[in-house]
């Protein structure tokens, strides 16, 4: 794969956040966060009306497409994100980047990319960076 600086990363599209993989997700990590599965309390806190989705599957989402772009998550070296908002059930959602520098190293390809997660038609709800291998990916690195 030939990569450049100023590329665009392939566009990733949630079309609808379900609320029952948040439920789901919350017992799976043992999140005793009720704003994951109950509209009620997300109301008393005056957050809204719908449940809101962890952290770690809307990273997930941008981890998704960066393994999509550059052929595997095994080549994702680098992942910091700081999030910026709440993603609620039912959104839809855009994960998206660009490249930002292209090196070598150890005789691997490196694409740095700034990354991002958002609401279609809303906020940037998580950004960040992210160093993926493009290029050849020696034994130990697989």
């Amino acid at each position: 794969m030939e990569v450049a600086v100023g590329a665009r990363l392939p566009e990733w599209r949630v079309p609808a956040v379900s609320a029952e993989k948040m439920k789901t997700t919350a017992a799976l990590l043992a999140d005793p966060n009720p704003i994951h599965w109950d509209v009620e309390v997300v109301r008393a806190l005056g957050m809204g009306e719908r449940p809101i989705n962890q952290g770690p599957l809307n990273m997930a989402y941008v981890l998704n497409m960066l393994a999509a772009w550059s052929g595997g998550h095994e080549r994702l070296r680098r992942f910091r994100v700081r999030f910026r908002g709440n993603v609620f059930a039912g959104d839809e959602l855009s994960a998206g980047g660009v490249v930002t520098g292209v090196r070598a190293e150890a005789g691997i390809t490196l694409a740095d990319c700034d990354v991002s997660l958002d609401v279609v038609g809303g906020a940037t709800v998580l950004s960040g960076t992210a160093t993926v291998a493009v290029g050849r990916v020696n034994e130990e690195s697989t």
